[in-house]
């Protein structure tokens, strides 16, 4: 087993420029990752330098048998954690031969979007809050769990510490170093209200490159929960009955949302979301699992149909004004009573979407996006 250690973290650089590169890209599903590794010559730094890829789509669910090569463009290229030196992650997103993005390829009309004049002056931040349950691989029940079983209920485990609250942490400080080293800008970690359920945070990201960091850091996720020999699971409602779900709440701000005024825009904002309610809910997942969160969740949602304005317009009085509503179907936050309504450098404010699934495609919903 050391001498396998030795070998996998053999230092290429002694004796070659040679680097390899991990080609990553989202599955038929939608939520699966795949991945395969090619030498390159020399390091490479630019993504429109790599070489395109192909793969068999019929094998993946993207493609029929008879017509199965789907081709990877390379997108953005991140800092390989597991081989290190100069290798490489490289995020792709897939296309037929003829150059069409294929259905799965959600990146292409989220990248069209963002390279609007109107929305790239707008410097939209994204800062998503990715919840994931680690499971024990052969029984697939929750890290910490008796098998079978059950824990005590919850309360002491949210950003719990000890042994008898915190289960996986090993992995999740893992995947929070690594993703740093990749340049994901992972903005913390805690422990989350379920047992063996955990959180990061990806952002404050710039358009496109939100949605790259949070498919990058999954990957990253998964490659250290299958070293671990434990599986990671996005579900959004792992466990039935009084247990929480698994969101990926979602922080979005514009360069207008964060200048002086920027509330009267955050309100027309959330009033174009109310318009689309029922529309930004099935993209969310509706008939993918995030209903079973929606309805069930007794600790944070309202029932999946309701839109909840909660205390938008209350604009000066702190004790009434309840930024932490987690029934609503967004929060607002920001720092320090009537601050919170300057959209200044000092205090930052930004819409906090709630509904959204841990297992979410955070480019599937592009009009979400269009709140400029």
């Amino acid at each position: 087993m050391s001498l396998l250690n030795d070998l996998i973290n053999l230092n290429l650089s002694d004796v070659t420029e040679k680097t390899i590169a991990e080609y990553i890209w989202i599955g038929g599903s939608g939520m699966d990752l795949r991945s395969k590794a090619r030498t390159l010559s020399g390091p490479v730094s630019d993504p429109s330098k790599l070489p395109k890829w192909n793969y068999d789509g019929s094998s993946t669910g993207q493609a029929p048998g008879e017509d199965s090569e789907v081709i990877l463009y390379p997108q953005a290229i991140f800092p390989d954690p597991f081989r290190r030196g100069n290798h490489i992650l490289v995020m792709c997103d897939a296309y037929t031969p003829a150059g069409e993005p294929i259905p799965t390829n959600k990146r292409y009309d989220a990248a069209k979007i963002f390279s609007h004049p109107e929305v790239s002056a707008e410097e939209p931040w994204y800062g998503i809050e990715q919840e994931y349950t680690l499971l024990q691989k052969d029984v697939k029940w929750p890290l910490g769990w008796p098998v079978g079983g059950f824990p005590g209920p919850q309360g002491p485990y949210y950003c719990g510490i000890g042994a008898e609250k915190a289960f996986g942490r090993d992995i999740v400080d893992a995947h929070y170093k690594a993703c740093l080293y990749a340049g994901i800008n992972v903005s913390g970690i805690n422990g989350e209200v379920m047992p063996g359920q955990w959180e990061f945070q990806v952002g404050p990201s710039v358009g496109i490159s939100a949605g790259d960091q949070l498919w990058v850091s999954r990957y990253i996720l998964e490659r250290i929960t299958e070293i671990a020999g434990v599986v990671v699971s996005f579900d959004p409602k792992p466990i039935q009955g009084d247990w929480n779900g698994a969101g990926a709440h979602t922080n979005y701000s514009t360069k207008s949302m964060r200048e002086d005024g920027g509330y009267e825009v955050i309100k027309k904002a959330i009033e174009k979301l109310g318009l689309r309610h029922k529309q930004h809910i099935a993209a969310y997942g509706e008939g993918e699992g995030n209903e079973r969160r929606l309805l069930c969740d007794q600790h944070f949602l309202m029932e999946r149909n309701t839109y909840v304005m909660d205390s938008l317009y209350v604009l000066v009085d702190w004790d009434i004004l309840n930024v932490g509503d987690r029934g609503a179907s967004f929060g607002r936050h920001g720092e320090g009573g009537q601050r919170l309504f300057r959209g200044s450098e000092a205090c930052r404010t930004w819409i906090h979407l709630l509904r959204q699934p841990s297992s979410g495609n955070h480019r599937k919903d592009h009009e979400k996006y269009c709140l400029v």
